[in-house]
């Protein structure tokens, strides 16, 4: 027979436009438990943020006092909960100093949004992978290089003195699902498979002719009808041509720098081997680590300033 659930010292979110992931945390930083949920910013009205995350945390609420919620992700964008306005580069990613206090109808919580983090010129946004990249930070204050974050955006940063000195975002994988599941190429590309050795010969070609990428393209459809190109070659010709022009542009990042891929899964591996057709080594981490990571340094910090 099991005993009571321990409650949470505190509470750590990535709320994203589709998706939350919550941690329920104990008073030394570790993990009491994990819940997701589908009640993403996109399908959210402002003041409904409250309600959605005091059903997921009811057990935790004190019966006086104050529950620390701490944030991060497009719960901070202008059609979010409330809007924690970005941090502009070059700057430390942003903590606890600069996160937006709510003000909350539940006297019983204490919630804390981190910013993202914007760009000038050329204009440039990120929210979430600034904490990701805290998490990091944390773990390696001394690195000196470039972050690469894949992703639907796909973000490049580079890092130094402890800082995100600039990034630059490309909507590589969102090119990718717009092309494969609503152009004429949805007739020729698979829904899912890898072919390494077709998706390398496209990184390739593309990087020495980046400017021939529209025709390139349609060539994978007329290869389709022409000579029988498969479905699974098809589509990782279109991820390699992508990403091959996504790196073509970033080169001025990647190019003689240390290189971190903040990713496991398998589009991660697929940035990785197109870098290292180019002779640049990267190395990959978990980023959902990180996530948190950075989530639990903003809370230590705000621990340190109460103490």
């Amino acid at each position: 027979m099991s005993g009571p659930v321990e409650r949470a010292a505190w509470v750590a979110i990535d709320w994203g436009t589709s998706n939350l992931r919550l941690w329920r945390m104990g008073a030394t930083g570790e993990v009491l438990g994990e819940a997701r949920s589908g009640l993403g910013m996109g399908v959210l009205k402002p003041g409904e943020f409250e309600p959605v995350l005091c059903d997921l945390i009811a057990n935790d609420l004190p019966e006086s006092g104050r529950l620390t919620v701490i944030a991060c992700g497009m719960v901070g964008a202008r059609q979010g909960w409330q809007e924690a306005r970005y941090v502009a580069v070059p700057a430390p990613p942003p903590g606890i100093t600069q996160a937006l206090k709510v003000e909350t109808r539940d006297p019983r919580l204490s919630v804390h949004i981190l910013p993202g983090m914007s760009q000038a010129a050329p204009a440039d946004v990120m929210r979430g992978e600034e904490t990701q990249i805290a998490g990091f930070l944390s773990a390696e204050p001394g690195f000196d290089g470039v972050l690469c974050l894949p992703g639907t955006h796909c973000k490049w940063a580079h890092i130094s003195a402890g800082e995100v000195v600039s990034f630059r975002t490309f909507m590589t994988g969102e090119i990718f699902a717009l092309l494969s599941g609503h152009s004429v190429l949805r007739h020729s590309v698979a829904a899912s498979g890898f072919d390494a050795e077709t998706f390398a010969a496209a990184v390739s070609h593309v990087m020495s002719r980046p400017q021939a990428l529209a025709g390139d393209l349609f060539s994978i459809r007329a290869e389709t009808l022409l000579d029988g190109l498969g479905a699974v070659q098809a589509r990782s010709r279109l991820s390699g041509l992508l990403i091959g022009a996504e790196l073509a542009a970033a080169r001025p990042y990647w190019l003689g720098q240390e290189i971190v891929i903040l990713g496991e899964g398998g589009l991660a591996a697929a940035y990785r081997t197109a870098l290292e057709a180019q002779g640049a080594d990267a190395r990959r981490v978990d980023a959902a680590r990180l996530t948190l990571a950075g989530l639990t340094a903003a809370w230590r910090a705000l621990a340190g300033a109460v103490e």
